[in-house]
């Protein structure tokens, strides 16, 4: 049986690790758990499944006599739906276009040969050898018929023609077609010294098997680059198998770009007392060769060196979006831009209705955030987005849902459960409501022009739903209620995030045409490997 936990709903409970114990263990508040238990803990795991106080673990529909069955009535006989992208997104949309109804051909083309997997496991349970790789696969809540392809990478999008270009010279037609490409793991910019053995990244279940190998034989130092959420958990990781490690972070402290410098200096705290190197506001300028084609150490801006044998880079993500550059998409380093029914927009602005976008590349309006278009690169947006979008393919426009999921992330590091509601970039002030940031036991409120924006709690994970409530109604900011575990009397101080990128930086257009019915736009793309 395959098993999946949505973390971003687990509240720590521990009903699972008390019904099943050998399949799910809760280390302070961070549940830890095996996608593919053996077969002699299926009962204790279905007991478990059904005890969930959030419904949070999700099973095959096979294995599960928990999974209601749905019914509707069939919709797109003779029609094709076509999904470029066979990650979580993907998968999820395919699931729920049969659960819908839809009865017409259905085909899923993905780049890997892999079938669906988890990727949140590979930072966490695979480096620390509890499962392998390979247990990470998702389960499938319902048999999803359709034509899967592995292994096929899209090339193009031909609009007019209403066809998927493949790699191999295949073109797919389509009536409506899902974009949930997602995004891959940005590489050392210096190809040579990427190419060094020992120099790694972390996306793929091949990058968590080779990396969880390097760690495995015990390396005299892993240095890692970028203190974000996949470079902290890592490091946390080489802490808990008592590997020495060396952090280096271009900001001021690690998750800075996500959770602002007040929550940042907690962070690096943590980070220093378990024992991790951390060097901030410093970058790494070459990676060092042994002479024999393998990782010897760094150069850092600061004039100092590290001595290492691993390195993980972990300077975020590539949206795989350069397949559509001639497509007449909306699309470029950004992501695809879409409304807020997943309708991707093109060059001139203007809503497809039969090109939908879902996952990681989608770049849509959100209104709690004054409309501003955000990518959110969260396994509870892949899910709800690719829900959305399956949804509206096969819905007219009178029954179209928005898509108005508030962003809930959630990562474990150095045995603290972070979780985070809202978006705590979009905000000037934070103040802490509950708890201390000295015992890192704490619930953390955001706040932009007098309204709560966020909410990111460490170790706290029960109350996020309350906060999320309060985002939700626009609540005044500073809360002004009576706390539980108020410990700390200060009031909001700035919350330190980092200026807002202009998400379009790189779109330039060219206008063409005079009359109304021929006036045009055309997005210019920069030559390939440009910044």
């Amino acid at each position: 049986m395959k098993v999946v936990v949505d973390l971003t709903r687990c509240q720590g409970y521990g009903q699972c690790a008390f019904l099943a114990p050998d399949v799910f263990t809760i280390r302070d508040e961070a549940l830890l758990y095996d996608l593919d238990p053996a077969d002699e803990q299926r009962e204790q795991v279905l007991r478990a499944a059904a005890a969930c106080p959030v419904q949070a673990i999700h099973l095959d529909a096979a294995e599960s006599p928990y999974v209601p069955r749905q019914s509707a009535q069939p919709k797109g006989h003779g029609e094709r739906i076509v999904i470029v992208g066979a990650s979580l997104a993907g998968a999820r949309a395919a699931g729920v276009l049969r659960r819908d109804g839809f009865a017409g051909e259905l085909t899923v083309v993905g780049a890997e040969r892999d079938a669906p997997y988890d990727r949140p496991p590979l930072s966490k349970q695979v480096l620390t050898g509890q499962i392998p790789p390979g247990h990470t696969l998702l389960p499938s809540v319902r048999e999803v018929e359709a034509e899967w392809l592995w292994g096929t990478e899209a090339t193009g999008l031909d609009i007019a023609a209403k066809r998927v270009r493949l790699a191999d010279g295949r073109e797919l037609p389509f009536d409506r077609v899902l974009l949930a490409t997602g995004t891959r793991a940005r590489p050392w910019p210096n190809e040579r010294e990427a190419a060094l053995q020992g120099v790694h990244t972390l996306r793929t279940q091949q990058d968590a098997a080779g990396l969880r190998q390097a760690l495995a034989a015990r390396p005299n130092r892993v240095l890692i680059l970028g203190a974000g959420f996949t470079g902290s958990e890592i490091a946390s990781v080489c802490r808990e198998l008592d590997l020495p490690v060396t952090v280096v972070e271009r900001g001021p402290a690690p998750l800075v770009n996500a959770l602002g410098r007040v929550i940042g200096d907690v962070a690096a705290r943590l980070h220093r007392d378990h024992g991790v190197d951390l060097r901030c506001d410093t970058t790494v300028t070459a990676l060092e060769d042994d002479g024999n084609g393998r990782l010897r150490g760094a150069r850092l801006s600061d004039g100092t060196t590290v001595a290492a044998e691993v390195a993980v880079v972990a300077l975020g993500s590539i949206r795989n979006v350069e397949w559509l550059h001639d497509s007449g998409l909306a699309a470029g380093v950004w992501g695809v831009t879409c409304d807020a029914g997943c309708r991707a927009v093109d060059t001139n602005g203007l809503v497809m209705d039969d090109v939908f976008v879902a996952g990681d590349i989608a770049r849509f309006p959100h209104p709690l955030y004054q409309y501003q278009f955000m990518t959110l690169e969260h396994w509870g947006n892949a899910v709800a987005q690719a829900e959305i979008a399956a949804h509206n393919m096969v819905s007219d426009q009178a029954h179209r849902w928005p898509h108005l999921s508030v962003p809930v992330f959630w990562s474990s590091q150095f045995g603290v459960n972070i979780k985070s509601v809202g978006v705590p970039t979009f905000a000037d002030q934070v103040v802490i409501t509950q708890g201390s940031t000295a015992g890192r036991r704490f619930a953390a409120v955001y706040g932009y022009q007098g309204r709560v924006t966020a909410a990111v709690t460490f170790d706290q994970g029960i109350w996020l739903e309350f906060y999320q409530r309060l985002i939700e109604r626009a609540a005044p900011f500073p809360p002004d209620f009576r706390h539980v575990d108020r410990r700390e009397e200060a009031g909001p101080v700035p919350a330190g995030v980092p200026d807002r990128v202009v998400a379009t930086a790189g779109a330039t257009v060219v206008v063409t045409g005079h009359d109304p019915a021929e006036r045009r736009a055309t997005l210019l793309h920069p030559p390939q490997g440009a910044s």
